[in-house]
């Protein structure tokens, strides 16, 4: 079953938040970075903290940025996120996490000399016990600061910084980087191996064209577009409806449905049929908000020469649903 989200977490919009939504006399232990994606990488960085923060009453949160920094420095040139702040903050929670600060990212803040920025941070958070980043986090006016000052200043000023070594997958270090390439090619396992549970998006149902119902295959609509777009195609899924509990398997769709739409659509669909629903059990329907987890890549979008060859592939489609096993796959979060 999936972790179940910590009641307790806040997510807050600047540091100066935090002093009001926590007692100031609990030691505060803060993992440092942008935390696209919450991988393997980012949950070891927090495990350390957490383990930490357990031998002296402290909390634990995450000190994040808005926008991500890339944005800041190169506009429309910046990488593109793999979640959303909404999404990463129920990472957050699921974890174990007590808040999350979304600090705005300035031109002030970008600013801040390497040397002055444990300082700043001890002001806005007198009861920092401890920092926490990887191995390779640079920090400060002109990305000049390293593990190495960090540990210097902290020593100054009594918040010790602890540097995590990475996590590998595949003989290489997991990064961001490397999950946003793997789902631009459609790598989805290589994706949920590296984040560590399921690649996942959620949303209220929505109606569509109603095509997948005089064939046979009916589907939950969501109107979803990413800033970063998995490759378009068709995907063995898990669908959850929270509201229920309920957990269904699934074949999606994701993109732009070239066999139905000759003219092309204004924005991708992600299209989810359900092809064992049992019997008795209601499946969701149009309004609902659904979870859909992402498994398995099992072929690219296809234009189709028409309805029948189309009807004919999702048959196939269906089969790789049903003969999917989940017995050693990640619960979803």
């Amino acid at each position: 079953m999936p972790a179940a989200p910590s009641s307790r977490f806040r997510s807050l919009s600047s540091l100066e938040m935090l002093p009001a939504a926590f007692p100031p006399t609990r030691p505060v232990h803060l993992g440092i970075g942008n935390y696209d994606g919450y991988h393997r990488g980012h949950r070891a960085v927090f495990a350390e903290a957490k383990r930490r923060a357990a031998e002296d009453g402290g909390i634990v949160g995450a000190l994040t940025f808005r926008p991500h920094p890339e944005v800041f420095f190169r506009g429309n040139d910046a990488v593109k996120l793999i979640f959303p702040r909404e999404r990463k903050d129920e990472l957050f929670a699921a974890d174990g996490l007590d808040f999350a600060v979304h600090e705005p990212f300035s031109e002030a803040f970008a600013s801040i000399e390497a040397e002055d920025f444990l300082r700043f941070l001890k002001e806005k958070i007198p009861a920092l016990r401890g920092v926490y980043v990887g191995e390779n986090f640079r920090f400060g006016a002109g990305r000049r600061g390293d593990v190495a000052l960090l540990k210097r200043a902290g020593n100054a000023c009594g918040a010790e910084a602890f540097a995590v070594p990475p996590v590998s997958f595949g003989g290489e270090r997991i990064s961001s980087s490397r999950i946003r390439e793997a789902l631009a090619r459609g790598e989805i396992e290589d994706a949920d191996a590296m984040l560590g549970a399921p690649y996942a998006c959620g949303g209220v149902v929505v109606p569509g064209n109603r095509l997948g119902r005089t064939i046979g295959f009916p589907t939950l609509n969501l109107a979803w577009s990413p800033e970063l777009r998995p490759r378009y195609g068709v995907y063995v899924v898990r669908l959850r409806v929270p509201a229920s509990g309920k957990v269904f398997r699934g074949i999606a769709n994701y993109g732009v449905r070239p066999t139905v739409e000759r003219d092309g659509v204004p924005a991708p669909l992600l299209e989810t049929h359900l092809p064992d629903v049992p019997s008795g059990v209601s499946a969701p329907t149009y309004g609902d908000f659904i979870r859909v987890e992402w498994l398995r890549f099992v072929r690219p979008e296809t234009r189709f020469d028409g309805i029948g060859a189309l009807k004919a592939q999702l048959e196939k489609d269906k089969l790789a649903a049903l003969d999917f096993s989940e017995e050693t796959y990640p619960a979803g979060v």
